[in-house]
């Protein structure tokens, strides 16, 4: 972890928070939990290492006033089996190992989670996302004032300040460029299952699903786009 402080990009972005509709939309969106990806061309829908295919958890268009990555494609997807957190492995010199988006990690042969930020993303992929209910998700712009401790909105936004649970976490991509903080997740958010859904590991809800054991979960991208899963998600609680 870089413990210098703020990265290099200018900060905050405009805050949008995001509300997850009741109802399924008419026809495939690129801002939704699960539904229809909308991958680059040439991206297959990603797997994990134990061969299950990732479940697509949101998908964003990201809105232009978000710096370097205004109009980007945001996805994330994480494995239904492996409900663990993930923690980093910096090098000696404090940036994250290279390739860390495929990288072991307190372990795991590999990570159980993809975050994807894409340029080209122009149709939606012919299959939806089989396990949790499609939703879509709607986009408005707030005023995220941090509060007395300098802490954002402890909402489900892009933009805006972290809500930091514990103490920030500032990271260096493997290109050497500070990674930027772009999306937040609130602790245990839930995403509803379809019925019918396979089975969960022992002692997990089949209703719902979260992401990285409920933490929250702070989306911190490269700004150089080095690499479409150039994005760290960080967890805390």
């Amino acid at each position: 972890m870089v413990e210098s402080g703020a990265p290099s990009f200018p900060q905050p972005f405009p805050a949008h928070t995001i509300e997850v509709a009741p109802r399924p939309p008419e026809r495939p969106v690129r801002n939704s939990v699960g539904g229809r990806p909308f991958l680059d061309e040439g991206q297959e829908w990603p797997e994990c290492f134990c061969g299950e295919r990732l479940t697509l958890f949101f998908q964003l268009a990201l809105p232009p006033d978000l710096g370097p990555f205004g109009g980007d494609h945001l996805l994330l997807f994480h494995c239904r089996v492996h409900e663990d957190a993930t923690i980093p492995e910096p090098t000696d010199d404090g940036r994250l190992v290279p390739r860390y988006w495929d990288a072991p990690s307190e372990g795991y042969p590999a990570p159980f989670w993809r975050v994807l930020l894409q340029r080209r993303a122009v149709r939606p992929s012919k299959e939806a996302e089989p396990l949790l209910l499609t939703r879509e998700l709607v986009l408005r712009p707030f005023s995220d004032v941090p509060d007395t401790r300098g802490k954002g909105a402890q909402t489900f936004k892009v933009g805006g300040t972290p809500s930091w649970a514990q103490n920030p976490e500032h990271y260096q991509c493997a290109c050497g460029a500070d990674l930027v903080y772009v999306c937040q997740v609130p602790e245990d958010m839930r995403f509803a299952a379809r019925s019918g859904a396979p089975e969960r590991p022992e002692g997990v809800a089949d209703d719902f699903h979260t992401l990285f054991l409920g933490n929250e979960v702070y989306l911190l991208a490269c700004p150089e786009h080095c690499d479409p899963a150039a994005v760290w998600p960080v967890n805390q609680n």
